[in-house]
């Protein structure tokens, strides 16, 4: 049994001190796969020292995070460009991420955050890739940008999944897949419902490591090796086998990231 943790920060310096047992107890944990998406241009150098060190169970992304949008956020947006674009580099992002919109401690730069998603989300139709999708308190004008593109359907995932049911719905009818997370353990979760009830081919595990501990490291750094408990969970929920979750997710990643054919 293997899983698959879509999203997770190994490079961030909470690690600094661990990352190599970090890496392992993840392994031994049956997380085979661990992807990491870029905050900014501020970040990348860690992450691709990590990659570069780990190659054999890391993927990358690269994006301009919201919450790193500011009035210096067309020189941010030439970085990821440049790494989407440079024939030069030995890297293979695997995604645009994590992109998106997030509103909920600033509306400061709200029109810059369109844009700066608007760019990246054509970017990523311009590569052939999926996007990672960083939403807070701000589906409405995220599904609002979106109805604006008006694609016939979208790659990509809403990690760390935080809207409605009916917006769960719309996310899966437009092509998106759900990220699940420590949340789903939290008590009075309202992930809960939602991870018991859409397909379970439209959701994936991930962990936003080192952030979002799930139950019982609630409080304490997160990291990879927590994801079979977030799976378990999940299974509980639906009346399954951990293995069944563990089985379709990892499917499910591989396909919207095009793992497989990375191998």
């Amino acid at each position: 049994m293997t899983f698959i943790d879509t999203h997770c920060h190994l490079y961030d310096e909470a690690f600094d001190s661990d990352r190599e047992e970090a890496l392992q107890r993840a392994l031994q944990s049956g997380v085979s796969i661990m992807l990491m998406p870029d905050i900014d241009s501020s970040t990348t150098p860690r992450l691709e020292a990590t990659l570069c060190a780990h190659a054999d169970h890391l993927y990358a992304m690269t994006g301009l995070h919201p919450t790193s949008v500011n009035n210096d956020f067309e020189h941010e947006l030439a970085h990821v460009h440049h790494k989407l674009s440079d024939p030069g580099n030995s890297i293979k992002y695997v995604a645009v991420g994590e992109i998106g919109m997030d509103l909920y401690w600033d509306t400061t730069y709200l029109e810059q955050q369109r844009q700066a998603l608007r760019q990246q989300m054509l970017w990523a139709e311009e590569y052939n890739l999926p996007v990672c999708l960083h939403i807070r308190k701000a589906h409405n004008e995220v599904f609002g940008l979106l109805r604006d593109l008006n694609r016939r359907s979208y790659r990509g995932v809403m990690h760390c999944f935080g809207g409605s049911m009916q917006e769960a719905h719309r996310a899966i009818e437009m092509g998106f897949y759900l990220g699940v997370g420590g949340v789903v353990t939290f008590k009075n979760s309202t992930l809960a419902e939602i991870a018991k009830t859409v397909p379970l081919d439209h959701i994936l595990l991930e962990t936003d490591a080192p952030y979002l501990s799930p139950v019982p490291h609630r409080g304490q750094r997160n990291e990879s090796a927590h994801i079979p408990l977030i799976a378990s969970r999940i299974a509980e929920l639906r009346g399954i086998s951990i293995d069944e979750v563990a089985q379709q997710t990892s499917q499910n990643a591989r396909t919207l990231f095009a793992l497989e054919s990375l191998d």
